[in-house]
């Protein structure tokens, strides 16, 4: 019976029925497993005695029997296995079945007698009937309490977990998000979606509001049921937040845009009045906090509050301002031009005194203007002024060096290390985050130090900087480096271009070019771009530039016999960069890279160890960058490495395959569960590129990127390069970039923030500008929104 209705759940499934012999992998974290099984049954062509299964599955017991059900497929390497979509354990049908089963040492304090009685007691479908109430072993004589719990407990564990998956499978979800919301919820799983299927959303990673939205119709919840409102505002938000770069939403546009994610499915209207009711509802809920006519994330709005108290806690330090007088600076500042041979400019002399005497200073400027000379100039000064060595092998074990360096980046990390002659990290590294925290976080740190130089500030988001400004001791100094002209964080926020606006912060702006005498015309078009100019001499050939006129079609074989001619210039794939604003089309990042790795990285013949990972092939050789932060592995997003080795499965004990990368000789293993970490860095994003310089930088621009283009990504990427640039696409392209520079503005309030609290000390109290978002609040709002097309005739 069990069987039958097994079958007819499957729809007639393919299935294999066995015995574990041994499992081969199996991966802790996602539940990933090889296991190889002896047949005993199947309703497919498959006649070997033995099967290769593989699936997510958290528990395989030795020796047991499943029945698997999925489909076999044929891998390259390894030949025919079955590829398990879930799986069910046999439970014992018989009498003498069950009692072998349940004395059989699984189960503590349950033998051979107390088997007996269970059966003699509970009948053929003990086991069953345990799991379904465990209440029925109050009727076993002689049973205590405490073992009935155990015995269920253990029941659940063995069986419990085949029965959601089963479950699960049934509301249609694969085995990988089957177990993430296993994880999540344990037993409780199916009871909370079926209670509340919107809160997968804000539980489970990979589920969006529109697979929630799908469950919330089979379990019967629609329309303007209170979860579904709430679950799109705050998918709304999120999305927004993440993907635009915001810190907050104005309710109008916010409810607008609820309501038409709402009706997007066809599900009926939604009426303001409805979201608005659960707008105020998550308020008083404390996941969304309401502020004059903006609607925050918690985490966002005290990253900004946060960031606003800790720059003021460091500015209220006075002692910096006459620690020196000015004789001996320019005494000191003599010395040192002397020394390393460089003649500072007034601007240049004014950032170093600047930052010297600052408790808190920002220091800007584009490409060519001499920021790193100024980096160099601070820390030597420091050193000298202070009377503190740069040698780290003169302080002891438990001493602190002074002078702290830090940037987004590994790679504009190394830059700050190779400018300076000192150690610089990454500011997660420097915080000593695992790459496990989230935004919600709030955990002590502190970095120890007298002095914190922080490049690249551009791509630094709102949190990241709250992060790193609440672990300041008082006493430190904070130099502040970037270019505000550049692209703004990835996450939301825009803290440099806000710290520059609010004007509460002492700034040196760079603004003379003294990389051009080196004759540099990348650098003279890169601040005519910034100014909003399209260069006139934009397609003339010049020593290190060049414009290739051509139309999206011929972008890829433009690309190949520029990057082939390089090739044979003796440059390198490190050497050359492409770069472009969009993944897909035939001009994107995916399909360059499949050209680029054949020009540089190819395998004719098939002959060379390669590992599939979708319909991407990775070989040794291979450009490969980062996706995201593994500080742990001294790695982070946006780091480019190379592949140095594979290692298939029968080649290693781990018995799997493996990918080794190298990041500036710092080696990483991937198993192919982690290969999503990481992609082809031949062609990578202008976002991805900041914080890097490279010798020849390839820039393709086409109006078919109009999303993406912008003054401040076309203005970053052409900065990329430290030699060689070579445009090619459409000058019209190029000349709407440069005249898009405001409808991406993101909505923050970190500037107003400083303003209210640094400049008119106004400080905000424990509840802050908040204000709770209420019916009178609500209705504040323009009352026609969503009726722009609605005259009144339409009420008559």
């Amino acid at each position: 019976m069990e069987q039958e209705s097994m079958d007819l759940f499957t729809n007639g499934e393919k299935y294999v029925k066995g015995r574990h012999l041994v499992t081969i992998f199996h991966n802790e974290e996602n539940f990933y497993s090889v296991m190889r099984i002896r047949v005993t049954e199947t309703n497919d062509t498959y006649e070997e005695k033995e099967a290769v299964v593989t699936g997510y599955f958290p528990q395989i017991h030795e020796q047991e029997v499943y029945t698997f059900y999925g489909q076999f497929k044929e891998h390259p390497k390894f030949g025919r296995q079955f590829h398990a979509r879930h799986a069910q354990k046999e439970i014992p049908q018989t009498k003498q079945g069950i009692m072998t089963y349940l004395s059989s040492g699984l189960f503590q304090g349950i033998g051979k007698k107390t088997a007996e009685m269970i059966v003699e007691t509970l009948g053929e479908g003990a086991i069953l009937k345990i799991l379904d109430n465990p209440a029925v072993l109050e009727d076993v004589p002689r049973l205590t309490a405490e073992k009935a719990q155990k015995l269920h407990a253990a029941l659940l564990e063995h069986q419990g977990l085949e029965q959601v998956m089963v479950a699960l499978n049934q509301y249609g979800f694969g085995p990988q998000l089957s177990m993430k919301i296993y994880q999540a919820y344990q037993q409780q799983a199916i009871e909370n979606i079926q209670k509340n299927p919107y809160q997968l959303v804000e539980d489970v990673e990979g589920i969006g509001f529109g697979r929630a939205d799908e469950l919330g119709a089979q379990v019967g919840i629609h329309g303007e049921h209170p979860d579904r409102l709430k679950a799109g505002i705050l998918f709304t938000m999120e999305q927004q937040c993440m993907q635009e770069g915001h810190c907050y939403l104005e309710v109008e546009p916010l409810l607008k845009g609820v309501k038409a994610l709402l009706e997007k499915s066809g599900k009926g209207q939604v009426a303001f009045e409805a979201i608005a009711k659960q707008l105020i509802a998550l308020e008083e809920e404390g996941k969304v906090i309401g502020e004059e006519q903006r609607v925050f994330l918690p985490s966002l709005y005290f990253s900004e509050k946060g960031l606003v108290t800790n720059i003021g806690r460091l500015l209220e330090q006075t002692e910096y301002e006459d620690q020196f007088p000015e004789s001996e600076f320019l005494l000191a500042l003599g010395k040192l031009e002397e020394r390393i041979g460089v003649q500072y400019a007034p601007s240049q002399k004014e950032a170093i005194q600047t930052a010297l005497m600052s408790p808190v200073m920002l220091l800007t400027g584009g490409p060519g203007t001499g920021k790193t000379t100024v980096i160099k100039g601070i820390v030597e000064l420091y050193s000298e002024l202070h009377g503190c060595s740069l040698d780290h092998k003169s302080y002891g074990k438990d001493e602190v060096f002074p002078i702290k360096l830090a940037a987004p980046t590994g790679r504009a990390a190394k830059r700050m290390a190779e400018s300076t002659g000192l150690p610089a990290v990454t500011i997660h590294r420097l915080l000593g985050f695992n790459g496990q925290e989230t935004m919600e976080e709030d955990e002590g740190r502190e970095v120890r130090g007298r002095l914190l130089i922080v490049d690249e500030t551009s791509m630094v988001d709102t949190w990241l900087a709250h992060q790193l400004f609440k672990a300041l001791p008082d006493d430190m100094q904070v130099v502040l480096v970037g270019d505000e002209d550049q692209l703004p964080s990835v996450g939301p926020g825009q803290v440099l271009k806000d710290l520059l606006a609010s004007g509460v912060i002492p700034t040196v702006k760079l603004t003379d070019i003294y990389r051009q005498e080196e004759g540099s015309s990348i650098i003279e078009m890169a601040h005519e771009i910034k100014n909003g100019l399209l260069p006139s001499e934009l397609t003339k050939q010049q020593k290190d530039r060049s414009f290739i006129a051509c139309r999206i079609q011929q972008i890829p074989d433009v690309v190949k016999q520029v990057v082939t001619s390089a090739i044979k210039k003796g440059f390198t794939a490190k050497d050359i960069q492409v770069l472009a604003p969009m993944y897909k089309g035939p001009a994107g990042i995916d399909r360059l890279n499949e050209i680029l790795q054949e020009i540089f990285n190819a395998n004719p013949d098939g002959s060379r160890k390669q590992i599939d990972f979708g319909d991407v092939h990775y070989r040794i050789g291979d450009k490969v960058l980062q996706l995201v932060n593994q500080p742990e592995q001294n790695i982070f997003n946006g780091d480019i490495g190379e592949v140095v080795s594979i290692f298939f499965a029968k080649e290693n004990t781990e018995k799997q395959d493996m990918v080794i990368v190298s990041y500036e000789g710092n080696e990483v293993t991937y198993t192919r569960q982690d290969l999503n970490q990481i992609t082809h860095a031949f062609c990578c994003s202008i976002h991805k590129s900041q914080g890097s310089e490279f010798p020849i930088v390839i820039l393709p621009v086409v109006k078919s990127y109009y999303r993406m283009l912008r003054r401040n990504l076309l203005y970053t990427a052409i900065t990329r390069s430290k030699q060689f640039l070579i445009l090619c696409g459409e000058e019209e392209a190029f000349r709407i970039g440069i005249e898009r520079n405001d409808d991406l503005e993101r909505k923050t309030s970190l500037k107003e923030k400083l303003l209210k609290t640094l400049v008119d000390h106004v400080l905000d109290d424990e509840t802050g500008d908040s204000i709770l978002l209420t019916e009178e609040t609500i209705t504040a709002i323009d009352p026609m929104i969503g009726m722009e097309d609605i005259t009144p005739y339409d009420f008559l």
